[in-house]
């Protein structure tokens, strides 16, 4: 219980000071004149001011509030290294022993984990909304106990009461990592890219570490290259992408001995390979109404650069037609079929059949350039059948399918086989048509000697086979009739998406290859697509960032399509892969904020702890005490930190009695004003 004299004025206390002074002044003048009863003139106007300002006694009965000590644990990622969370194990508890030691105190505790995504870890906006919980005459300091690397510094909350930092980690640490500085999104296929990486090092090195390193690249899960690059530089590393698509390029170092964690010694990028041109050569024999719906096709599109010529006449046929009226240029084999060869992407023979023009050493080259990754297509008709046809020459080793010399001409509606319902290619083709597709009325017959049958006609002969052949691909279209779906025949058909698959397909997008295993993310959930053309239960095995596996069960959605969600439970790189196919997939970063800067410092945290005057100590060091000190007072030292006694309190009750009513105090005044004139009388 306290208590305390307060004043209630009956009139405005600038006129209580005005009284006070005139009353002074009368007592003054008084004792100049030496009047006897000056003093007690003087105590007679003080009784009179008295009564005025209304004296009062208030009691108050207080019931005492502890002071609130706040402790924030950093609980992120970079606080599981090493021995870290036995050093901030022991840190708790010593706090809360020593402040439940310390009188009428207490201490609350806020964890604090990984930010959501890839913020990093959010001390500050913890603590913020930590004090916002609680009065601020209530708080008597706040401890962060954590390793100094925080991500939101602009978030910290003005601090009425000393802020201290207790630092994990121990002096000797030491890790290394892997920093992509810069990587293109994209890239076109063919040209040379720069990547900039670094490899630094960061902490305590031990002096055994040398000036180099070894960092392997693999692009998309594939075999690994070594090489042994410089550490604390800035490296630029070329690369050439080989397809289209995303390409998945993984950069690794070796971890080691002693470092904190391998978290952040990979890193991924991820680089869609674009065209710049597709070059495409189509060579058309005798013309017939389809070849304008090929020319359409490609050149309807402005990536594609389309060489194209038609052989109407053999060298050796004389008709008397001069040679300078049979085309506006010459057919320039020998460039096309051995010097540039090469530079196509596609070659297309439309209904082409040998008449002397291309030698067996040409067409030898064209069977050269299909095994080292070229890719052609042959659009056949009655040629393929004859004895001129293209299988009667050396490309009969790449192609797919025999001709039977039958040349089958009835109506028919192009089919999917039960293959071509799982090829990427044909799949969903008939799924996208409002009706039946219209009829083709012919059919060159062969035997399929290799490759995939993808569509069928009459009897179940081959329409569409596919084929790889060394690193190329190799299309037969059974048929010259495609045109027929162009022109709406009987309701027309896919011949534009048809033929615009077949053409990526050969081109090797890795959309449209039959066996892949591929993932895309949004956010922290992947979406994982196994396409295969055999039938049969398929899973895939996940490994995560920590090491740990899994295997997901994938459900067939379509056929030959295998699918599955799943839900990443941390950032960073995942690894997929099944008994036949592998590949990696990057959940956020592959090494993550939280992992940048693993080495516990202080530094970070200065801007926020030196102004409340309060210390930044290292646990390695020894636990600090906890001592009381004033405000404004320094509130750290070796080994030591202080907090500020607020002594806050509720009011239970308040009372208030005056000290002298009114009238006593008038009462009084007239007595001392009449004990004053008697005395002066008597005299």
């Amino acid at each position: 219980m306290t208590g305390n004299v307060i004043f209630d004025p009956l009139i405005p206390w600038p006129l209580v000071w005005l009284l006070a002074a005139l009353a002074v002044a009368i007592t003054g003048f008084a004792l100049w004149r030496g009047l006897a009863g000056w003093w007690l003139r003087g105590l007679a106007s003080a009784a009179i001011l008295a009564a005025l300002v209304n004296p009062a006694l208030q009691t108050e009965e207080r019931n005492p509030l502890s002071d609130i000590v706040v402790l924030v644990v950093d609980e992120s990622a970079s606080q599981r290294l090493a021995d870290r969370p036995e050093q901030t194990a022991r840190a708790i508890a010593r706090i809360e022993a020593q402040v439940a030691a310390l009188e009428n105190t207490e201490l609350r505790i806020v964890r604090v984990g990984d930010g959501e995504g890839n913020e990093g870890t959010l001390l500050m906006t913890a603590l913020a909304a930590a004090l916002a919980e609680v009065p601020r005459a209530r708080l008597a300091g706040a401890i962060l106990l954590t390793d100094g690397q925080v991500h939101d510094l602009d978030r910290a909350p003005p601090m009425a009461a000393p802020l201290h930092a207790l630092l994990t980690g121990q002096r000797d640490d030491w890790d290394r990592r892997l920093v992509v500085r810069n990587a293109p999104a994209f890239a076109i296929l063919g040209e040379q890219v720069t990547l900039t990486l670094r490899i630094e090092d960061q902490g305590a090195v031990p002096a055994t570490m040398g000036p180099t390193t070894q960092v392997r690249v693999s692009i998309d899960g594939g075999p690994a290259q070594s090489y042994t690059v410089p550490l604390n530089r800035d490296i630029d590393v070329p690369l050439v992408l080989d397809h289209a698509g995303r390409n998945v390029i993984q950069f690794s170092v070796a971890v080691e001995e002693g470092e904190l964690t391998d978290r952040n010694n990979e890193a991924v990028v991820q680089i869609n390979g674009v065209r710049d041109r597709l070059r495409v050569l189509l060579v058309s024999g005798e013309p017939h109404a389809g070849e304008r719906t090929w020319r359409n096709l490609l050149k309807s599109d402005s990536s594609v650069d389309l060489v194209h010529f038609t052989i109407l006449r053999p060298p050796d046929k004389h008709d008397g037609v001069p040679v300078s009226e049979l085309s506006l240029i010459a057919f320039p084999t020998r460039e096309l079929f051995v010097d540039k060869i090469d530079e196509f992407d596609l070659i297309i023979f439309d209904r082409y059949k040998r008449r002397g023009i291309l030698p067996a050493l040409y067409l030898e080259n064209v069977r050269d350039y299909v095994r080292k990754g070229g890719a052609v297509l042959i659009a056949a008709g009655p040629d393929y059948a004859s004895a001129e046809s293209l299988y009667r020459s050396p490309l009969a080793d790449i192609l797919p399918g025999a001709p039977t010399a039958r040349v089958i001409e009835e109506g028919y509606r192009p089919a999917i086989t039960d293959l071509g319902q799982r090829h990427p290619v044909t799949e969903g083709l008939e799924a996208e048509a409002d009706g039946p597709w219209g009829r083709w009325f012919r059919l060159i017959e062969v035997e399929a000697a290799s490759g995939q049958s993808v569509m069928s006609g009459p009897g179940n002969r081959p329409l569409l086979v596919l084929d790889r052949v060394g690193e190329g691909r190799v299309a037969l279209m059974a048929s010259d009739h495609a045109w027929l779906w162009s022109r709406g025949f009987e309701g027309g058909g896919p011949q534009l998406e048809l033929l615009r698959r077949l053409a990526h397909w050969m081109m090797k997008e890795p959309d449209l290859e039959e066996e892949s295993l591929g993932a895309s993310a949004e956010g922290q959930r992947m979406a994982i697509t196994r396409r295969s053309l055999s039938e049969g239960p398929r899973s895939v095995e996940i490994t995560r960032p920590d090491g740990e596996t899994e295997t997901l069960e994938l459900e067939e959605t379509a056929p030959g399509r295998f699918q599955a969600t799943y839900e990443g439970p941390e950032i960073g790189l995942y690894r997929l892969s099944d008994a036949e196919l592998e590949t990696v997939i990057a959940l956020g970063p592959s090494a993550p904020r939280e992992f940048e800067e693993t080495i516990a410092s202080g530094a970070p945290l200065a801007p926020a702890v030196e102004p409340t005057r309060g210390g930044i100590l290292p646990i390695h060091a020894g636990l600090p005490d906890i001592r009381t000190v004033r405000e404004g007072r320094l509130a750290a030292g070796r080994g030591w930190i202080g907090i500020t006694p607020r002594g806050a309190y509720l009011t239970a009750d308040l009372r208030i009695t005056p000290l002298a009513p009114a009238w006593v105090m008038l009462l009084l005044a007239a007595a001392l004003s009449l004990g004053a004139w008697l005395r002066e009388g008597r005299r």
